[in-house]
């Protein structure tokens, strides 16, 4: 039973050009200051790049790319008596996109030089083959959950 009340989960219309509701969240994600346009056309233009690297499809690219940086495990701050374990848990769907989405833009934006488009597409090409920053971040995060396995009795 939650403690506190919990807003229900507003229904995301998927993007014009894929029919995609994942990418539309990726896209408002990606969006600054209310500027959805500038925000689509930038991931639009990323996956276009991506395309014309790899030869696949811009929209199977994407999802492969979150598929590959999404976390199975991930720990939580669980308090037993004074002191604080961090407990292994699984991480459930709709928190596995928005970890991937947030750790491959944060990923994308922290890359030097160029567009931003540019550094998204080379990110998701990275997240596909399974390099990059964003990779390195769910590897940590399966790292820690992995080391604190003897905690994992004390599940929520």
């Amino acid at each position: 039973m939650p403690r506190r009340y919990i807003p229900e989960k507003r229904e995301v219309l998927p993007d014009v050009r894929y029919n995609s509701v994942q990418l539309q969240m990726f896209i408002n994600r990606v969006m600054t200051r209310g500027k959805k346009s500038v925000a689509a056309r930038v991931v639009y233009d990323a996956l276009e790049l991506a395309e014309q690297r790899t030869k696949r499809s811009g929209l199977e690219l994407f999802e492969q790319a979150i598929k590959n940086v999404s976390p199975v495990m991930e720990v939580k701050p669980r308090r037993v008596g004074g002191a604080t374990y961090q407990v292994p848990m699984e991480v459930s769907p709709a928190r596995r996109f928005a970890l991937a989405t947030r750790w491959i833009l944060q990923a994308a934006r922290s890359r030097t030089g160029k567009s931003f488009s540019e550094k998204l597409a080379a990110e998701l090409i990275d997240a596909v083959n399974n390099t990059g920053n964003a990779m390195r971040k769910r590897e940590e995060t399966h790292k820690m959950a992995e080391a604190n396995r003897a905690f994992s009795h004390y599940r929520m």
